[in-house]
Order: structure tokens, then sequence, then C-alpha cells
């Protein structure tokens, strides 16, 4: 059997922890941060864990947890 390809969009959005959760970048940083508060940027700010529901679909696309 050939090996499972990476979705590389996915390898670019995700990283899979030790524990196995998911995390991803926070949205809604790029521009416009004129028009939002300095809580909402600050909170913003690095990583987040993601929502268990999408674990699994998302860790299928990463069979070699990239």
């Amino acid at each position: 059997m050939p090996k499972m390809k990476t979705k590389k969009a996915a390898a670019k959005r995700f990283k899979i922890t030790a524990t196995g959760k998911l995390k991803h970048g926070v949205a809604g940083k790029r521009h416009r941060l004129m028009s939002h508060n300095a809580k909402y940027i600050r909170q913003n700010r690095g990583t987040s864990v993601g929502a268990k529901a999408d674990e699994a679909r998302v860790k299928k696309y990463l069979p070699y947890g990239l």
C-alpha cells in the first residue's frame, strides 16, 4: 500500500501537540486592527487549542502528525 499523502494546506495551519491536541493560529490579526480594542488584540496573540469536534477531521489530513 502506498504512503498516505499529507494535506499541505492543513500542515501549514495546524500543529499537533505532544498530548494530541490541535494548535492553530487565531483569526482576525492580519489587518484592520485599528478598529479592534487593545484587549481583543492582546487576547488573540499567539496560538490557541482547536475544538475537539474538528480534531478527527484534521488528524486525518495529517497522517504523520506534523
